[in-house]
C-alpha cells in the first residue's frame, strides 16, 4: 500500500522561488549602473582612436620638420584640419563628430616653438550621444591620455 507518506513531490516551493528573484533582482540593481559605465567609456574610445591617429599624423609632420605648427609646406598649423593626412570624413564616428576635436600647441592655440601639442575631443562641442557631453579627453605630445566625465 501506498500512503501519503511515501509520496515524495518533486518541485519547488514558493519560498524557494521568491528567495532566487530575489537574489536575481540584487544582482540586476548591482549590474546595471556598471554596466552604464562601460558603455560610455567603450563610447570615449572612438575618440580616443580618433585622437591616436591625428597624433601619428602630427609626428609624421614634426618628424619631417622639427615642428608640430609648421607642415612640410611651411603652412602655420593651428587646426586640426591642416595636419597632413587628418581628414575631417575620417574623424566623423558614429559617438563623436568632427567639432569634437581640438589641437593646441604647447597647450595654447598659437604654438610659440612647436615642440609639444595637446589634442582634445571634447563632447561639448560635438558628441552624438547624450551621455558624453560632460566628457573631456585630451592626448599630450608624450602619449598620456587624459579622460574626465567617464
Amino acid at each position: 500500500m501506498h500512503t501519503s507518506q511515501n509520496r515524495r513531490v518533486a518541485g519547488f516551493t514558493l519560498v524557494e522561488l521568491m528567495v532566487v528573484a530575489i537574489i536575481v533582482a540584487i544582482l540586476a540593481a548591482v549590474a546595471i549602473p556598471l554596466m552604464a559605465g562601460n558603455k560610455k567609456r567603450a563610447m570615449g574610445t572612438e575618440a580616443e582612436t580618433a585622437l591616436g591617429t591625428i597624433r601619428t599624423q602630427l609626428r609624421i609632420m614634426y618628424a619631417e620638420t622639427g615642428s608640430y605648427t609648421n607642415n612640410q609646406n611651411g603652412v602655420t598649423v593651428n587646426d586640426i584640419w591642416l595636419v597632413p593626412g587628418v581628414l575631417q570624413t575620417e574623424m566623423t564616428g558614429k559617438y563623436w563628430n568632427t567639432n569634437a576635436y581640438e589641437f593646441a600647441a604647447n597647450g595654447t592655440p598659437a604654438a610659440q616653438n612647436g615642440t609639444n601639442f595637446i589634442l582634445e575631443a571634447r563632447g561639448s562641442r560635438g558628441a552624438r550621444h547624450p551621455s558624453l557631453q560632460d566628457v573631456v579627453i585630451t592626448l599630450d605630445s608624450f602619449g598620456n591620455f587624459t579622460r574626465s566625465g567617464m
